[in-house]
């Protein structure tokens, strides 16, 4: 399985949480915590309209990116020149609009009819510029410096204005640190904040420090164990870790507590897509297309998958659909043209298909590396081995020498084309620098074996010899089991051919012991153990 950082961006679309709580800590407001989107809003409803109904309809919607529902209930909260959370609620209705100048004034208003003294007034400012879709927080971060004046007073720091501190300084490109001393302070403030941890986990994910994210995300569930969004973030940081096992099952636990909706199962199923489980995710695809036919995540994964299953054809088709939707609400990403253009080089559209994936590289140049692999990948799956020897060549030029998983491939495009000295050459440098990676004595066994095809010189000799050594030394060595009756039949055939008996049988012998079912294995077990026939006497 290979780890490809940039679908992180496919969870993240789909993981939808809020900042901190208002203070009065309703059931609300920890369903909203939650993701409980559903129970959120059947709680609200039963309550009737009122200001406070009204506001909260407004912040759910405004988490799940509805910003004209967010609008339409935030506008519906009765305005009173007393009361500075109907100010907050009409600035954060102008925001859902677009309109920073009107929606600074109405917070103007709230603080001014709080006379500046209300902790809770600043903390609900500052959460309306983060939970928004506002970019700029340069005025919203001057509400949160009016905020902590006051909370020094008391003290300590007050935990939501802290949290939604930190969410204003996600927004920041290099505000990452200012966000993670914000969490931090929040904890300080309230140690059993769960909110706070599990951000402060999420910063750590995205830094890729996995260690420390697994322990802020174990310390939220330590505190709370029926956190979803707890599990959620700890099975994304076992996936980009590589123990895809621990993440599954961290991702299960999370759909046994989460909500029961749409966007629950659409999470499974990109969950599910991004661990290679691609039927697995077809079906839960399907299930989220059947509500919702026009899904935009759900259509775009449906497209990858089919390819990633083989499936050229239909995935042309569906990304085309996809594409022409996804075009109109201009909500296109940088991997779409990968995956599209992955799709027309297999289906023999090579041209073409290469131009989108330039195209995507040029739109976003930091992931010029990633994409550019994709783009080898997809010349391998067409079997344009020069063409993907160029582009590895190109990228490892690019990312001063690539990864071992791209000299891999590399490698593996050279002995594709035929050309075995060059790829003997980056097995070597592979090996030298990773001598304890056990499949790379294979590879650097077949490529000698493809420079010594009768077997003759056994130029291929000393690289199975040691792969046998460090695969039966490794603590699953059962998981090499085909490579280990590949060397051991090629050794076998060595000494065969060299006349030697001898040390030929017990290689055989132990081919048939991994694999009892191997013909060759038993042929040659029995041509070399078979007694001699006695010649024929004369008369």
């Amino acid at each position: 399985m290979n780890i490809k950082p940039w679908k992180l961006t496919l969870l993240a679309a789909l993981s939808v949480s809020g900042t901190a709580a208002l203070a009065q800590n309703t059931a609300v407001d920890k369903a909203l915590q939650m993701e409980r989107y559903n129970e959120a809003r059947s709680t609200l409803l039963r309550q009737g309209q009122s200001n406070e109904t009204s506001f909260q309809l407004g912040r759910l919607y405004q988490m799940r990116e509805m910003p004209d529902s967010a609008a339409y209930y935030f506008s519906r909260v009765s305005y009173d020149k007393k009361e500075p959370m109907t100010m907050i609620a009409a600035g954060r209705a102008a925001l859902a609009k677009g309109n920073a100048a009107e929606a600074q004034a109405k917070f103007d208003e709230a603080v001014k009819a709080s006379k500046g003294k209300d902790l809770n007034v600043f903390t609900m400012i500052a959460q309306a510029y983060a939970e928004s879709g506002t970019k700029d927080v340069t005025k919203a971060l001057e509400y949160v410096k009016e905020g902590e004046k006051f909370a020094a007073k008391t003290g300590k720091d007050d935990a939501g204005l802290m949290i939604a501190r930190g969410d204003l300084y996600q927004k920041i490109e290099t505000g990452g640190g200012e966000a993670m001393n914000s969490y931090e302070r929040a904890n300080t403030g309230e140690p059993n904040n769960v909110q706070a941890y599990v951000r402060r986990g999420q910063l750590n994910l995205r830094s890729r420090n996995y260690n420390a994210a697994k322990e802020n995300f174990e310390k939220a569930i330590s505190i709370d164990p029926n956190y979803a969004p707890a599990y959620n973030s700890l099975a994304e940081t076992y996936y980009f870790a590589g123990r895809y096992d621990d993440a599954l099952a961290q991702f299960q636990k999370y759909t046994t507590l989460a909500e029961k909706s749409t966007e629950t199962t659409a999470k499974n199923a990109a969950f599910l897509y991004l661990t290679e489980k691609y039927p697995e995710a077809m079906v839960e695809i399907d299930k989220v297309l059947a509500a919702d036919p026009n899904n935009l995540a759900m259509n775009r994964i449906k497209a990858y998958s089919l390819y990633e299953m083989g499936k050229n054809d239909e995935a042309i088709a569906a990304m085309q659909q996809y594409m022409t939707v996804a075009k109109a609400q201009d909500k296109l990403i940088p991997e779409d043209n990968v995956y599209y253009g992955k799709m027309l080089i297999k289906g023999g559209k090579t041209a073409e298909g290469a131009a989108l994936v330039d195209a995507a590289i040029k739109a976003d140049p930091k992931k010029a590396a990633e994409l550019r692999k994709e783009l080898a990948k997809a010349y391998l799956a067409a079997k344009d081995y020069p063409k993907a020897i160029s582009t590895y060549r190109q990228m490892m030029q690019e990312s001063g020498g690539g990864e071992l998983t791209d000299k891999v491939y590399l490698a593996r495009a050279y002995e594709q084309n035929e050309q075995y000295m060059p790829a003997d050459s980056l097995y070597g440098a592979l090996l030298k620098e990773r001598p304890e990676y056990v499949p790379g004595y294979q590879m650097r066994a077949r490529a000698n074996a493809n420079l010594d095809p009768d077997s003759k010189k056994g130029l291929a000799k000393p690289y199975y010899e040691e792969y046998i050594k460090m695969a039966n030394a490794s603590e699953k060595p059962e998981s090499y089991k085909s490579g280990l009756v590949e060397a051991n039949k090629y050794l076998g055939y060595y000494y065969y051919q060299k006349g030697d008996k001898t040390a030929s049988l017990p290689y055989w012998q132990q081919a048939l012991v991994l694999n009892p079912a191997d013909e060759q294995a038993k042929t040659a077990v029995d041509a070399i153990t078979k007694p001699a026939k006695a010649p024929v006497r004369r008369k």
